[in-house]
Parts: C-alpha cells; structure tokens; sequence
C-alpha cells in the first residue's frame, strides 16, 4: 500500500470511501505514523490485511467528542496505554506528578490520563452500551496481564482484563495474533484458542497459577506464580497457563510464534509517514519524533533479562532481526524525506549489538530454563558476532544523501569484548564514525551483591571497555565520553552501596555521574517482586529494600553531587 496516515477524522473516513471501520485503535500517545509506535504498527498490518482501521489518539476523558468521533466499528476496539505505561509516563520514581509527556502535543503532560487502559475501556462503554469486544494490547496491559504488584497503590492488583472489563488481551507485539484474531472475528469464529490471546473463563483451562487470592496474602505464593509465569514467555516452551480471580480464571495461551526475518521485512515495507498526523500537529510538535524520525528499528527483543527490565516479557527472549535490503530500503526512503538533513539518528533497538546473531539451540528448543544468555556471564553457545551489524552500518553509510548513522541505541559491551574476531574492529569503527560525542552504556551499578539482584554482569569488564574506549576515542582524535546510565534504591541497594559507586565514579570513571534513576518498580519484572517481597526470589533470602522517598532521594544525590569547585581569585570552594 502507498505510504498514508490511517484516518482519524470523519472527513478522512469520507476521503477513503469508508463508511464504517473494523477496528478502532484508541492510544495513549499522540499519533505519530512510524515503525517505533506499536499502534502504526499495528494499524498498517491490519490495513495490510483488508481491514477497515481508525486510530483515535488521547482522547478527550471529560466528553464523547473525540471517542465518539468515527463512530463505532463493526469487530473491535483495540485499547493501549502508548509505548510507555501510563503510571511510568504520569508519575516519578518518587510519585510525583510528571509536567512534561514526550508524546503529547506540546509536551505537556495534560492528556494521558492514570491506568489508561482501564480509563480508555471505560470511556469506551459509557458512550457505546453492548459494543463489540474490547482489546487490551501494547506494554500497559501486557505487563499488566497476571495478578501483579502495583507500586502505585502498593497493592497486588487483578489481571488488568479483569478492572479494565474487557472482553480479550492480546500480549506481547501482536503483529501477527492481531491478524488471526481480526479475521477470526470478521468469520464469527471463536479466537479463544490463539496463541497470545488472554481472556476470561468460567473454566480452569492450562497449568494453574497461584490465585489472585492467594498471591494477595501470601509473598511465597506470589513468587512462585512469578516464576511460572516468567517461565512460560517462550513460544516454543510455553505451556498454556490460568490464574483463578474469585469465580473466574485468567487464561494466557501461550505467545505466539516470533516473526520471522521476511515477515519483518514485510512490515516495515508497509509504509510510514514518520510524523505527526496533521489533526495532532495543529495542538503542537511531540518530542518523542525528533528521536525516532530518521532512525531505523534493525531487531527485536532482548536476552539481557535485567531483572529491572520488562523488554524479555513484551518483546520476548529471543531476537529477531530484519535483512540486510530492508534496512537499506529503509534508509533510502528516510533520505529522500523533505526535512532529512543525512544523519540517520540511530541503527539499532533496545540493544543496538544484538543485530545479526542469535543462539542455534535457543531457536531450536527455546529459551534455557536453567540459565541466561549473559548472566552471570555469556554463554558460549551464544557466540557473539558483530560482523553483520558493521557491514549493515558501512553499506548505509555509502548510499546517497547519507552523512552520517550514529548508534544512539545502548550497547552492550560484555557482548563487544566476548566478540574476539569482530569485537575489537566493531568497536573501534563505531567509535571513530558513529558516536555522536557521547556513547550510552548500562552498567546500572559497581557492587557486586546489587549487580547480582540487578542480573547484570561484573564491573571488572565496565573497566576494560573504558579503556579500550577512550584509547580508541584518542586515536581518532576525538574526545568523546561514555554516558554511564545507573540505579539507585534498587532491591539491595542501601547507603553504603551508593557511596561506594560515587567512590567507584570519581576515582575509576573520573567522573560525576549524571544518569541516575532511582529504581521504580514497574509490572513483571524480577526487581519488582524483590521491591514487594523483600525476599531474593532466586535464594529465598531476606534483602534491604529502600522504600523511603527521602532515603531514595538521598542514595541519587550521593552520586550526582558534583565535588565542590575552587576559585582561585576569592581562594575559596563553592558548589556547583
């Protein structure tokens, strides 16, 4: 299909010749038509497939103008959040009310409402009584999709199918279950037995998780429904699981079947626009497309598996990565755009160096049960190979209209170093060519016992790569620096610990560290349950977790406090 905005208005419905849509969309982000958004996305593989599809974008919560506005469609409303979790976007670390929302008009934080998932279904009912199903999808509601701790009401709360009283959710990307299941709508079949569908029962379907009412009470029962449920993310492994809440049970089939290469390719030949709809762009520019206009998505998923990461969760263990003529078909469309300046912002996704190799077992048989790809250290059956990632970069290097491609997506350098054939020539091109002054990397912490909870490798190697960095930054002549991104209050983490990193930052980095967030604990994750429990969920053992706002506070300024300056004409130290 050619490159169009899916329709928001009714006078586009009109220009289209539609007269009623399948499936209405409604998202908490403003509608920006590019392949970093997960409702474009979806849209155009619906479109792709024959389906009649609108998208309505922050809808106004007070009156039925906006959700009202192209009517009702005849198979479904597909519900999300937006690319972040509508709690994470509205509220810090220390839940206080954020101003600023990167993908909203104007950048101000006035559209996206709390629990959006659940707002956006309840607005949906109250204007349309006895509608067609309600879908769940995107980050919010897949990491939202078991009985789960909420930090926001410091409560377990119910399968967010169950508050938001929506009739199905589709977990995970989605990009071909959404298909099987629009079409098992359109042939009013039952789609109750799709792989990454969830729904509710009257039945006790699958392995059976700990119940609602049982996780509430008891933090052992709680872990090991985790557990379970970490489990079985892994289509080739997973088993089919259910979860009782009351008279009823959650049941998740299992996820489905990753994309293949081709079907990547297919997608991302679909078409975007790479901008703001126009009905949008008149409330002011969102911040979040000057980051994603000129970049280019290479993969997908991560087997980091950071405990305080929810990516293995929604995109999934194993990675998926596009061709080699996709990519550069991509780049050549990106630089015959009317604002593209020649620098491609960034080749990569959520860790730019995992593009072009994966474990041969794992495709075979799955994830591995009993242990992880780089913790606590690479697998050797892993075989890291940066060989295909350097040449992807060359080749769109060459092509015309292309100044330069930066690496803006985070690197992994444990994976850089275990490279021994390709490492040290990646690394050092990468270094000369495409870093745009600063390069980011996630060594989260320095002490041992917190890396350990934290699932991220020792610091030993963070050393080795800042010297093989700045050697590599001094023989290209640039003074560059390595952006350090770090926790505080994480599960584990107390006062000393902090002192010792700030001690760490300035006598090994030399540096003051910048990047610092104070650890918030988001759905499904290992971290999480850690926060909630105060147990580690691997030994069963007892840990320090911080859950004072000012004691949380106090570990970020320990490190980013800035040594005190001296003025050498009043001869006295002042602070900065």
């Amino acid at each position: 299909m050619s490159i169009i905005f899916l329709p928001t208005t009714k006078k586009e419905l009109t220009k289209l010749n539609w007269s009623r849509l399948d499936v209405i969309l409604v998202t908490g982000d403003s509608y920006i038509d590019s392949p970093f958004m997960g409702i474009a996305i979806i849209g155009k593989v619906l479109v792709d497939n024959g389906f009649r599809v609108g998208i309505i974008a922050q809808p106004d919560m007070d009156s039925e103008t906006d959700i009202s506005r192209l009517g009702e469609p005849a198979l479904f409303w597909g519900i999300t959040g937006g690319c972040v979790d509508s709690m994470v976007s509205n509220y810090t670390a220390l839940k206080k009310k954020r101003k600023k929302d990167d993908y909203t008009p104007g950048g101000f934080n006035n559209r996206r409402p709390d629990r959006a998932v659940i707002a956006y279904s309840n607005l949906v009912r109250q204007y349309f009584k006895n509608t067609c199903p309600i879908v769940l999808g995107g980050i919010e509601a897949s990491l939202r999709r078991i009985a789960h701790y909420d930090f926001w009401s410091n409560k377990i709360r119910r399968s967010i199918l169950f508050d938001a009283k929506a009739d199905y959710l589709l977990f995970g990307m989605a990009h071909s279950s959404i298909v099987k299941f629009t079409f098992a709508l359109k042939e009013n079949k039952n789609p109750e037995d799709l792989n990454g569908v969830a729904y509710i029962s009257k039945d006790n379907k699958g392995k059976e998780l700990p119940s609602f009412e049982t996780v509430q009470k008891n933090r052992d029962d709680y872990i090991k429904s985790f557990h379970i449920f970490y489990e079985n993310n892994d289509p080739i492994t997973a088993q089919r699981l259910c979860q009782q809440h009351n008279d009823r049970y959650l049941v998740l089939n299992p996820p489905e079947p990753y994309s293949t290469t081709k079907e990547l390719d297919h997608i991302h030949s679909l078409g975007f626009e790479r901008d703001l709809h126009p009905f949008y762009k008149k409330l002011g520019s969102v911040k979040a497309l000057s980051t994603i206009q000129f970049s280019i998505p290479i993969h997908y998923g991560c087997y980091g598996e950071c405990n305080f990461c929810a990516i293995s969760i929604h995109q999934g263990q194993t990675i998926r990565f596009r061709s080699e003529d996709s990519i550069i078909d991509e780049a050549k469309t990106i630089s015959q755009l009317k604002d593209f300046k020649g620098y491609i912002t960034d080749l990569g996704g959520p860790t730019a160096n995992m593009y072009g190799f994966e474990c041969k077992k794992k495709l075979k048989k799955g994830a591995c049960q009993d242990k992880r790809c780089l913790f606590p250290e690479p697998c050797k059956n892993l075989a890291p190979d940066h060989s295909k990632h350097l040449r992807l970069i060359r080749k769109i290097e060459q092509l015309p209209g292309i100044k330069k491609v930066f690496i803006s997506s985070g690197i992994r350098y444990d994976l850089i170093l275990n490279d021994k054939k390709n490492g040290p020539a990646y690394l050092e091109k990468i270094v000369k060519d495409n870093v745009s002054g600063q390069m980011k990397i996630a060594p989260e912490h320095t002490m041992p016992h917190v890396l350990n909870l934290m699932g991220k490798q020792n610091i030993d190697m963070l050393l080795q790569f800042k010297n093989k960095f700045d050697a590599l930054s001094e023989k290209a002549g640039k003074k560059q620096f390595l952006t350090y991104y770090l926790i505080a209050a994480h599960p584990g983490c107390n006062m000393k610990d902090m002192d010792a990193l700030k001690k760490f930052a300035s006598q090994k980095l030399k540096m003051t560290p910048e990047q610092v967030q104070i650890f918030t604990p988001s759905p499904s994750t290992y971290s999480t349950l850690m926060y909630y429990t105060g147990l580690d969920p691997f030994s069963m053992t007892p840990i320090f977790v911080e859950k004072n706002p000012v004691n949380k506070e106090k570990q970020k300024k320990t490190v980013t406090k800035k040594p005190p300056q001296y003025n050498y004409k009043t001869k006295k130290s002042y602070k900065i």
